[in-house]
């Protein structure tokens, strides 16, 4: 998607309006307009990047830099029982805007919409199959 037709992009340049939480030169942080829990913000770089595999270490840094003191700021706000962080990275994994993106997600009572519970596959890996999956992946680094 050319960075002209993104929404985030539309929402960071004023072109969309927006329930801005915070902002500077670098990160722009809003509320999702769903708001799964009350406080459901999204942090995203200004510099247009689709995913976290093409996000450059600099835009990175600045974005996961900002995410402590905006989630802090929620939980002095609205003093959650605890936070989950989401970032889903391309459609097989529910990612629906292509600009790289962090949710921050309050959690208030085990009942309130969300649930990050997956299921654990019942042939578990062995030690010897988890070493050899982290030896590929450094390999990669």
């Amino acid at each position: 998607m050319d960075h002209e037709d993104c929404i985030f992009c539309k929402i960071i340049n004023g072109d969309i309006p927006s329930a801005k939480v915070y902002e500077d030169e670098n990160v722009y942080a809003f509320l999702d307009i769903s708001q799964v829990t009350k406080g459901h913000t999204l942090v995203v770089p200004k510099t247009h990047t689709q995913n976290i595999y093409e996000t450059p270490p600099d835009v990175a840094g600045k974005l996961f830099e900002r995410v402590p003191a905006i989630a802090n700021a929620i939980k002095r706000a609205y003093h959650p029982a605890g936070m989950n962080l989401l970032n889903n990275n391309e459609k097989i994994a529910d990612q629906s805007v292509f600009h790289l993106h962090i949710h921050l997600l309050p959690r208030y009572d085990e009942n309130d919409g969300f649930s990050s519970n997956w299921q654990v596959h019942a042939n578990n890996y062995s030690q010897d199959d988890l070493q050899t999956i982290a030896q590929t992946i450094g390999s990669e680094l």
